[in-house]
């Protein structure tokens, strides 16, 4: 029987042959990376958007520490790199950190990358990168893909301030307090959404953040990108008809300068959440803070959904 040839993604093969890579059949030599940790910034989608210098590094490394080893297979088999590449993950991270700090302390060179995009954005790269530098090593950036710079750059939306989020709390209490604080912040807001909750996060953007424009980015990069530009009242309502499948990052214009934080729905629902779990004054007290409204006027509003609420004359 002839034998199977071997994955170059093995410690054997990258031993064995020149250390490289291949764009369009041209073989291009890679040297050793420096010793260190090299922080590389992978395609979101499209494998092509890789830049020569990630491949140089990823070719150069001892090891390439990855979330999920059969997606940052497919960019080194793109590219014919002879990696060796081991799990780095929220869920292994407290075992895996202290193996790639020996191999740093042993004069090795390390590569991280995510899944899609830059490292330490939404993954679990920052405590590495704190040890790393508390143990004395070099760390190198290499910037490239980021879904969230993608999004700001298509989304034709103020880009001269922006606040990033990451995801949103999964329950929708949680998540409207959260939305009632960020939509305080005079920046265009950047977060992602999940394709089985973009829906219900839309109404509630709306519910809270009235018209202001937005854009819905889904699968930048990949052969199915979409961008929908409307204001968020627009979006909400046309929500049922939104293709859920895939990754999305909302971009939200900050508030008009004469604008008020939130809405009269959105002051009584935020008052209905606080009433249920707080005392009158307490729930005052937080619904002053998050909506920007008179303290006068949100105590007045407080009293008359508590008397529905508790009965009485509503207060505690």
């Amino acid at each position: 029987m002839r034998a199977k040839p071997a994955s170059i993604n093995t410690p054997e093969a990258q031993d064995a042959a020149p250390r490289g890579f291949s764009i369009d059949a041209h073989r291009l030599a890679a040297p050793k990376a420096a010793p260190g940790l090299h922080l590389v910034a992978t395609p979101i989608g499209n494998l092509g958007d890789i830049t020569v210098r990630a491949l140089q590094t990823l070719a150069g490394v001892d090891v390439i520490a990855c979330e999920d080893t059969r997606i940052t297979r497919r960019l080194t088999e793109r590219y014919a790199i002879a990696a060796q590449l081991k799990q780095y993950h929220e869920h292994n991270a407290e075992a895996a950190r202290p193996r790639i700090l020996e191999a740093l302390a042993a004069g090795g060179s390390v590569a991280l990358v995510s899944d899609a995009g830059t490292p330490l954005i939404s993954d679990p790269g920052f405590k590495l990168v704190r040890e790393v530098c508390a143990a004395g090593h070099a760390v190198y950036a290499l910037p490239g893909p980021s879904s969230v710079l993608a999004a700001l750059s298509v989304a034709a939306l103020p880009t001269d301030r922006f606040f990033f989020e990451g995801f949103l709390p999964a329950k929708s209490a949680a998540r409207k307090s959260r939305l009632a604080e960020l939509a305080r912040i005079d920046a265009t807001l950047v977060m992602f959404d999940s394709g089985n909750r973009v829906q219900d996060t839309l109404a509630e953007l709306a519910e809270i953040m009235g018209t202001r424009e937005a854009a819905i980015c889904r699968e930048l990069t990949k052969l199915h990108e979409e961008i929908s530009r409307a204001p968020l009242s627009d979006l909400a309502r046309n929500a049922d008809a939104l293709e859920t499948r895939g990754e999305f990052v909302l971009v939200i214009a900050p508030p008009a300068a004469d604008a008020e934080v939130l809405t009269s729905d959105a002051l009584d629902g935020l008052l209905r959440e606080q009433l249920a779990v707080h005392s009158v004054k307490d729930a005052v007290a937080h619904a002053v803070a998050l909506s920007g409204r008179p303290r006068r006027e949100v105590y007045a509003r407080a009293l008359e959904l508590a008397k529905d609420l508790r009965g009485g004359n509503g207060e505690d």
